[in-house]
């Protein structure tokens, strides 16, 4: 007994490390947290959102880290809430579980589903499921932390279609770059590579929505402004408000 239980601790050990190793080589990290204004079209809606990787679980023998998106808004008297996590596997760049809760004044929407891009399946509640057609497949929000970790040149009028999505309804996503500007914000000045990507999500779009975020021109590629459609208050930016980045100092444009 005792020797089983010294064998599960080196395995997670040994997952643990292999996860610790990853970092190394990507541009954000466990504890990374940036937090965001938001500012909505209808009602004059406004809220906060935070983004956080936020620690390392053991998911079916993988080590992953769990990445929480974190959205309040509220219209008026009433409250959206849009609370997302994803299990990533910071070595392969794949997810391997999702979570979202969604509420505001006219619906309410939850889903937990299990992604196994070994078997190229995916299970949901209610006995949901499909096939997986990517050998690393993502969710919503694993796409966003991967997205930084792609290689963005100059601008061109030509997209780039990733079909990483778990589900296969939600395929393509077309990623493009549409140009450099700087931007201020409370978290400071920083230079800007402009990406609109184009998803498919029949339940939030009624077909293809447009997302636009501005990332840090830099290799860290930190999010400084993301404008979305919302269900209930529209179309939505969020901007930088604060970031605990250990390349602070170096990101913010020269004035």
């Amino acid at each position: 007994m005792l020797g089983l239980t010294a064998a599960r601790v080196v395995a997670a050990q040994d997952v643990a490390g292999a996860a610790t190793t990853a970092a190394a080589r990507l541009p954000f990290f466990v504890g990374e947290r940036l937090t965001y204004r938001v500012h909505a079209a209808h009602f004059g809606a406004s809220g906060r959102l935070s983004m956080l990787v936020d620690t390392t679980e053991v998911v079916r023998g993988t080590a992953t880290w769990v990445l929480r998106f974190d959205f309040q808004a509220r219209v008026g008297p009433f409250k959206a809430v849009d609370r997302t996590e994803s299990w990533l596997d910071p070595v392969r760049l794949t997810a391997l579980r999702f979570h979202k809760h969604e509420r505001d004044p006219l619906s309410k929407h939850d889903e937990h589903v299990e992604i196994d891009g070994a078997a190229h399946r995916w299970t949901g509640d209610g006995g949901t499921s499909g096939v997986i057609a990517s050998d690393a497949p993502l969710d919503e929000l694993s796409f966003m932390y991967v997205l930084r970790t792609l290689p963005l040149g100059g601008s061109t009028a030509a997209a780039v279609r990733y079909d990483r999505h778990f589900d296969a309804a939600r395929n393509p996503t077309l990623l493009r770059v549409v140009g450099r500007r700087t931007l201020t914000t409370e978290a400071g000045t920083f230079r800007t590579v402009t990406v609109e990507m184009r998803v498919q999500d029949e339940r939030r779009y009624h077909g293809e929505g447009v997302i636009r975020l501005d990332l840090t021109d830099d290799d860290w590629r930190i999010p400084v402004q993301i404008e979305s459609d919302m269900p209930v208050v529209g179309r939505t930016r969020m901007t930088l408000a604060s970031q605990n980045h250990p390349a602070a100092d170096h990101i913010a444009a020269v004035p």
